[in-house]
Order: C-alpha cells, then sequence, then structure tokens
C-alpha cells in the first residue's frame, strides 16, 4: 500500500516537510519563536529545559530534542542555543546531521544578542524554506508509517469504542509491515500481566514489567500514591472509577493481534530493522507522551478522547478520535473521527477502524488534520529528576 511523503537521504520516510526552529535551552526557546515568525512554515518547539540538568534526566532532554530533529517529518534543522547552556547547540547539531539532512546552528551569545540572532537565525531560515519548498511527494510504502497512539480525557466510552478502533488501526498497520507505538506507563498500571503476554523476547517482556513496577515505585518514595492522580478528575467525571479499569480500556490501543517487539525508554529511537508494535515508557501527560513517541520516530499520532482535548504536535499529524458521539458534537473543530457511532449507531470496530485508516492514509498524502488546521503545536519534555 503506497503513501506519498518525503524521502529522506538516510532511507527513513517522512509525511511532512517541516523546517524546525530547534532552542537548546528554557533561554533560547523565546528567540527560536521569533525567528521562526519571520518563516512561513517554520515550526519551534516550546523547550523549558536544556539547562541546569544533571546525569539521566539531561540525557533524556538530549535524547528528545534529537529525536525531534532527526524525526522524518522534518526537512531541515535550525539548532539556537545561549551559547552557555547545558546542551550545547554545535554538539546537538552534529548529532542530528547524521542523517544528512540540512542543520545549522546559531547561538545568541555568538551573534552579539536577541536581535543579531534573530536576524542570522531569519537568513538562514528563509534559505532553508526556499530549499524545502522545491521538494515535492514521492511514493513510500505504507511499512514506512510509524505511529504514535495515545488517550487522553478517557471515559467509559474510550475504552469501548476509540480505543478498540485504534487497536484495529495498529495490527492493520502493523500487518502491512508499519509499525506502532503504545506509551502511557502509569495507564497500563492494572493490565500489565495482560499485555506482558503477547512479549515474545522474555528479556523485553521484563523490561515491560519492571518499568511499570518503577512508576508506582517512584511515586511511593515520594510518599505519594499513583492512584491520587489516577484516574483524573476528568476522567471520574466522565464514569471511570479506577485506575485498573482505565488500564483495561487503554490497553486497547495495541490492538489484539501483533505482538509486542520491545520496549522503549522515554523518547528512544524506534528499531528502524525491526518493525511492529512497541511499547514506550512515558507518563499519562498527552503532551509529554506524545513528544517522546515523535522524538522516538513517529510520523503520525492517532489519540483518543472522551472528554475531548485539542493537544496536536509541532511535527507530526495528530487525528483526534472519540467514542462519545456527545464529545464529538461539542468539539467539531477539534475531533477528526466519531467511533462513538459504535454505540449509538450500531457500528462495528471494523467499520470505524477502516474508517480511521483511511483517513490516516488521507492524512499521510497530506490532508491537514484539525490539530494542525488550529495550529495546535504543543510540546513538553518528561522529566525524571529536579532542574539543579
Amino acid at each position: 500500500m503506497k503513501i506519498l511523503g518525503y524521502r529522506r537521504e538516510n532511507g527513513t520516510f517522512g509525511v511532512r516537510n517541516h523546517l524546525l526552529i530547534l532552542p537548546t535551552s528554557v533561554c533560547a526557546t523565546d528567540t527560536a519563536k521569533k525567528i521562526a515568525d519571520q518563516v512561513p512554515g517554520a515550526v519551534y518547539v516550546s523547550n523549558q529545559h536544556g539547562c541546569c540538568q544533571i546525569g539521566s534526566d539531561q540525557e533524556q532532554t538530549e535524547r528528545t530534542l534529537e529525536g525531534f530533529g532527526k524525526n522524518a517529518n522534518v526537512g531541515a534543522v535550525l539548532v539556537v542555543g545561549l551559547g552557555c547552556d547545558g546542551i550545547q547547540a554545535q554538539e546537538l547539531a552534529k548529532r542530528i546531521a547524521v542523517t544528512k539532512k540540512t542543520v545549522e546552528a546559531i547561538t545568541i551569545q555568538g551573534c552579539g544578542g536577541t536581535l543579531k540572532a534573530i536576524a542570522r537565525g531569519g537568513e538562514i531560515a528563509c534559505a532553508m524554506a526556499a530549499k524545502l519548498s522545491t521538494e515535492v511527494r514521492t511514493e513510500g510504502d505504507i511499512s514506512e508509517l510509524i505511529l504514535g497512539m495515545e488517550c487522553g480525557g478517557s471515559d467509559p466510552t474510550s475504552g469501548l469504542a476509540s480505543n478498540p478502533t485504534i487497536g484495529y488501526v495498529s495490527d492493520k498497520l502493523v500487518s502491512l509491515g508499519g509499525s506502532s507505538i503504545l506509551s502511557e506507563t502509569t495507564e497500563v498500571i492494572g493490565a500489565e500481566h495482560i499485555l506482558a503476554k503477547r512479549f515474545g523476547d522474555s528479556k523485553q517482556r521484563e523490561k515491560f514489567l519492571t518499568m511499570v513496577h518503577n512508576v508506582e515505585e517512584r511515586a511511593l518514595k515520594l510518599g505519594e500514591d499513583l492512584r491520587t492522580g489516577q484516574p483524573t478528575p476528568g476522567n471520574k467525571a466522565g464514569g471511570l472509577s479506577t485506575i485498573e479499569e482505565k488500564s483495561l480500556g487503554c490497553m486497547y490501543k495495541a490492538g489484539n493481534t501483533a505482538p509486542f517487539q520491545g520496549a522503549l525508554e522515554y523518547s528512544e529511537a524506534l528499531p528502524l530493522e525491526k518493525k511492529g508494535l512497541y511499547f514506550m515508557d512515558t507518563p499519562g501527560q498527552d503532551i509529554d507522551s506524545i513528544t517522546g513517541m515523535v522524538a522516538g520516530g513517529a510520523t503520525a499520532i492517532v489519540f483518543s478522547t472522551g472528554r475531548g482535548t485539542p493537544t496536536g504536535s509541532p511535527i507530526a499529524p495528530v487525528i483526534k478520535i472519540t467514542g462519545n458521539t456527545d464529545t464529538f458534537n461539542n468539539m467539531p473543530d477539534n475531533i477528526d473521527v466519531n467511533a462513538g457511532k459504535i454505540i449509538t449507531e450500531g457500528k462495528t470496530i471494523k467499520d470505524l477502524g477502516e474508517e480511521t485508516f483511511n483517513l490516516l492514509l488521507d492524512v499521510c498524502n497530506g490532508k491537514m488534520t484539525k490539530a494542525e488546521a488550529l495550529g495546535h503545536r504543543e510540546f513538553g519534555i518528561y522529566k525524571v529528576s529536579g532542574t539543579f
């Protein structure tokens, strides 16, 4: 099955062709935004970290920024640093440049201040944008797609309709040779024993189970119980009573037939030589979770929401699907697919799965999702420790 997108020099295949202005730290974020604002079509990420982090926390931020720059949906990257950041702009640019895409770096201090950095960055970005504008979509295969799967603002209809619909899409994509990522470690608690059975590799199964165990342990070490925050107030208002009930609905995004190939750390790159279904250790916070999957290589996201949410991504199209017809009618600007028809009209999961899969194909071929049309570009990196 063929789709139209952008073949990168390292062989990866993207469904968008973004010019990314990438700040290395919070100190450079506003300047990156001002550079992006000068160039039609350029996007930036609102990085709130990147300085005074240590150990695994800094490594995770670096890995996430690097993953965004390397994502196949990005055609060119301008890295913007302050100059004295914990993450150095030139070094980050070098790591992204192994993809052979166009990458340059500047620092605010090196340019002589904000205004000069904005001017210099604008010059570089304009030249990059002009080059990207000459590139046309070429034919690729659906097997080259990496799909991230998310759910947020869940209610009982998520587990009954929209999450099983996403699971159908995931199973079909994997059967065609593609890849998909299940995320949100907090939202498999209580269902992890069921998902673990689908790992063929015992080491990867134990890695997955350890990820779930560690989430609960981290909360307990802080003197907290995860169940005080999960389900969220919105989940409870929608009708979900326990974290286990929420997890048993969330797990349906993983479908029924595809085995898990492995468990990935947050923002870890999905191995292109071994495609299929993966689990990624992300928080339940939607924006941080999506950011991790996109940094890991996801080029499209399907997002289930019972209560309704507008969340998008700076570089990946986000298809929003709800199992609640009332939510679909209440938020028509935000929701792309009404899987509530399974409940209210007698449609089958296969019916909505095929509808959603066909929409995914259209989106890969250039159709904008509602989140894209509204300019939703939320971004957040999951922190694993404090900033010092």
